[in-house]
């Protein structure tokens, strides 16, 4: 085995000095977070502003309510490939390069959209949502950043500042739906486009923050610093964490968790707006609901992280799941004119999602080491984007066949499949 200090010798000379310096290695994590944070208020205004009419354009151009489910399925499916890819890319060459491509990558989608929309082609609709859904994968993986220099007990807090910054675009987002569909209206773009206006904007200006500003990046400089274990502050602290053995029970666990809620969430969601739609609600309500709706996927995040980090991953799965049951059987029977308690329903929809992301994600980085991470989230995120295809394109069909109540109800039923799962770690762990 190599000595450390060869180990050291043989990074590169930026790297080198992270290594040796505790303190310029909390200097990157803290400059690393504001990076972060700046990118993800755009990427989740990209995200929204797309989620929030996605249905209502296909259903406009599709004619039927059957298929109005297949945009949230599509750019989900897309997701799912570029979270497989930004992962990958992200292992090999870092953060910056994987989720810079990812977000830009998901602005030309969000571009090739508006394109359909003007020309009324469906097949190129379909293609450019499967694009665009590289932005929606890329603003999600952008959370893992922060964790690259966290220490264990910095972990979900780490995961909760992305998060929660993700807040002011993504809440932005759907209340500018109105406002770009004039726009959009003004410049002969079909108004339910505008929204991806934005989108295409906000991606690309999140993929450009990333490119230029996240250097050093975080995980290369968590992997370098990885292999030398027994310098700096982890020989003083204990903190190996990044040589930990993989724990396969916590990675099963921690998809998991994330994969049901992701379920739960995106299946209610997607048909919100047109079950408002069918009982004479706007463009307007839409936004303000789905508005309400990001907000609490996003702004309790400081105080989920800080609970996760406090009193575990498993009381916080477990209240993800009994969050997500009240959400789905308030959605279910609550008057489709009542615009407050619809938006009450979706705000917990939206609050279950926080606290079973956030605790799902503490558990991937936890199960996890430095020389497979970024891989392991990558692939992790596939199934969540599957997941969320799923559910986007169920949803439609089960409306279609029956009603959102009974899509509601079974959606807040299926999330209390976390309990055993959970339990179920817990025997493994110990």
């Amino acid at each position: 085995m190599q000595p450390a200090n060869k180990l050291i010798n043989q990074q590169p000379a930026y790297i080198q000095s992270y290594i040796a310096s505790p303190e310029r290695r909390r200097q990157l994590y803290r400059r690393t977070l504001i990076i972060v944070v700046l990118s993800q208020i755009f990427g989740g205004a990209g995200l929204a502003a797309g989620v929030t009419v996605g249905a209502l354009l296909a259903q406009d151009m599709l004619g039927t309510d059957g298929f109005a489910g297949i945009p949230s399925a599509l750019f989900t499916l897309g997701s799912a490939g570029a979270a497989l890819i930004v992962g990958r890319i992200s292992q090999r060459m870092g953060r910056r390069i994987g989720l810079a491509a990812g977000f830009m990558t998901g602005g030309i989608g969000a571009i090739g959209v508006v394109l359909s929309a003007v020309t009324h082609n469906i097949v190129f609709l379909l293609v450019s949502l499967f694009i665009y859904g590289a932005g929606t994968a890329t603003n999600l993986q952008a959370r893992y950043a922060g964790t690259d220099l966290a220490t264990a007990k910095q972990r979900a807090t780490a995961v909760s500042i992305a998060l929660v910054s993700t807040t002011l675009g993504a809440v932005a987002g759907p209340n500018l739906v109105d406002t770009m569909g004039r726009f959009a209206t003004g410049i002969g773009v079909p108004a339910l486009a505008g929204p991806f206006i934005l989108a295409a904007a906000a991606f690309l200006t999140a993929g450009l923050i990333l490119l230029l500003f996240l250097r050093p990046d975080p995980l290369l400089v968590a992997k370098a610093i990885a292999e030398a274990p027994a310098t700096g502050e982890a020989a003083r602290t204990g903190d190996s964490s990044g040589l930990a053995a993989a724990n396969k029970s916590g990675i099963v666990a921690g998809a998991s968790i994330m994969v049901f809620t992701q379920i739960v969430m995106v299946a209610i969601m997607t048909m919100t707006p047109v079950h408002m739609g069918h009982h004479g609600h706007g463009l307007r309500q839409f936004g303000l609901v789905i508005g309400f709706h990001v907000a609490a996927m996003y702004l309790p995040s400081l105080l989920t992280g800080y609970l996760v980090d406090k009193i575990g991953r498993t009381w916080m799965a477990v209240a993800a799941g009994v969050t997500l049951l009240a959400a789905g059987v308030m959605a279910a029977v609550v008057p489709a004119h009542s615009l407050p308690l619809l938006t009450i329903a979706l705000i917990l929809l939206g609050l279950g999602w926080n606290f079973g992301l956030i605790s799902g994600t503490a558990l991937i980085v936890d199960a996890t080491t430095m020389s497979n991470r970024a891989k392991t989230q990558g692939s992790v995120d596939v199934l969540i984007a599957l997941a969320g295809a799923s559910g986007g394109a169920l949803s439609g069909m089960v409306v279609a066949q029956s009603s959102y109540a009974a899509l509601s109800l079974a959606g807040g039923f299926l999330s209390l499949l976390l309990i055993p799962v959970v339990i179920w770690s817990q025997r493994k762990g110990n």
